[in-house]
């Protein structure tokens, strides 16, 4: 970190800092992650750093299933649940309109705007307010068994549709699917299905509303829809809860699926699935579509925010913890603590410096198809209804994928559902 970087981290500590030391109270802190075991005890260590710095403080970390997690926020209410949580950006709006979630104080907000890209900042924000610090972005990419791709005699990874139908087509056959598609999990299923829309050159939602009744999207759905009735995906095999726990992962580990589009964040689980072989595995960008210009994904995001009914001790001391989490000085080497924590799990951190500090990790084989992808990346939108949105678009693509409608029909439910969940959430 060069000097004028280290006075603007000591300053922004110590404007932060400051009000909670003052309190010299004992101050009980909870914060509530989906994370597995493994990652919990990395947090923990960085809560036991930050602690021994600030006695006064606790903190305790308790984790819940990914489907659980919002729930669990939820049914605590403000002032009852925890004081810290890690929420995926797309619950924020409501989360904000339900008075569960206090505002950022004035200089972390600040931080986070001029520290965080601004798109990433945008997510954390409502109405021009901070809620929340960046943690993850996540963003997809195509990812490919090489020693299938050698065995059916394609030299690349496609670069458009037509060859993505091309070499599922060669890939499939002897029970193995060319191209695995996720379902019975909202985001699993939706965010692929963004990306190659997004690849196609069209978006989910523009200024509020849907645009699922454009050609892009239509041609999306039919994509879908050749895959299925060629046989090139099998739906009995993309079964994965939001852990990836299911027939899909043992699918892709076991060489029973060529392809999938999937998120950065799987590394870890791919790898402790793989073992050796996962040397085989590769990542490209999105293919381009039809009526697409460039290979795109949507990317989202994570964050960390503070319930709005601790006290008025225990959100200082919550925000003093995150900013020191997520800032250069607590992690090795420039990074933060919170850079460390999730470049363990092949994560992709969102500050610009937790960036700078990891390039050379960040340019290993597995992640540099998504980190090409990043400058092209679209934000999966960040509406009131979003989490509702994503879930009726799940139940439609699924419809698709078991046989049950065709594109045309997809598309038009999709569009209908879209427009009446949106136009609700704005009452």
């Amino acid at each position: 970190m060069n000097a004028m970087n280290k006075i603007k981290a000591a300053a922004f500590a110590a404007t932060v800092l400051t009000p909670v030391m003052a309190n010299a109270q004992e101050v009980e802190l909870t914060y509530l992650t989906h994370w597995a075991p493994d990652t919990v005890a990395l947090l923990e260590q960085a809560a036991s750093a930050y602690t021994e710095q600030n006695p006064d403080v606790s903190i305790s970390v308790r984790a819940v299933p990914f489907g659980d997690l919002l729930t669990t926020i939820r049914s605590g209410g403000a002032g009852g649940g925890p004081t810290i949580a890690s929420i995926y950006d797309l619950w924020l709006p409501e989360l904000v309109r339900d008075g569960l979630v206090t505002g950022a104080p004035e200089a972390v907000a600040g931080e986070v705007q001029s520290a965080w890209p601004e798109g990433i900042a945008a997510a954390a924000s409502v109405d021009g307010q901070i809620y929340g610090i960046p943690n993850e972005i996540n963003v997809y990419a195509l990812n490919y068994n090489r020693a299938l791709f050698e065995q059916a005699g394609i030299s690349a990874p496609p670069a458009t549709w037509d060859e993505l139908k091309d070499a599922a087509a060669k890939l499939t056959g002897d029970g193995r699917q060319g191209f695995g598609m996720i379902n019975s999990w909202a985001a699993g299923v939706v965010h692929p299905f963004a990306s190659l829309l997004a690849s196609n050159g069209g978006t989910l939602i523009a200024d509020g509303e849907p645009q699922l009744d454009s050609q892009a999207a239509l041609e999306t759905f039919q994509l879908y829809e050749t895959m299925i009735e060629q046989g090139y995906t099998d739906p009995a095999m993309g079964t994965a809860d939001a852990n990836t726990t299911g027939p899909f992962l043992d699918n892709f580990v076991s060489g029973n699926t060529g392809m999938i589009i999937m998120a950065n964040w799987w590394e870890s689980a791919l790898r402790g699935g793989m073992g050796d072989a996962f040397e085989n595995i590769a990542t490209a960008p999105i293919p381009v579509g039809p009526s697409g210009d460039t290979a795109r994904s949507i990317s989202y995001s994570w964050m960390t925010v503070v319930n709005a009914g601790a006290s008025d001790a225990e959100q200082q001391a919550s925000w003093d913890f995150l900013a020191w989490l997520n800032g250069p000085d607590s992690g090795e080497d420039g990074a933060s603590a919170m850079a460390d924590i999730l470049q363990s799990m092949g994560i992709l951190p969102s500050r610009s410096s937790d960036v700078a500090a990891y390039e050379d990790e960040l340019g290993r084989p597995f992640l540099e198809g998504y980190v090409s992808v990043l400058e092209n990346a679209r934000a999966f939108p960040v509406v009131l209804g979003g989490q509702e949105f994503s879930e009726a678009l799940q139940q439609v693509i699924e419809q698709l994928q078991y046989g049950q409608i065709d594109a045309a029909q997809a598309q038009q439910n999709a569009q209908a559902d879209a427009r009446s969940i949106l136009e609700r959430a704005q009452r």
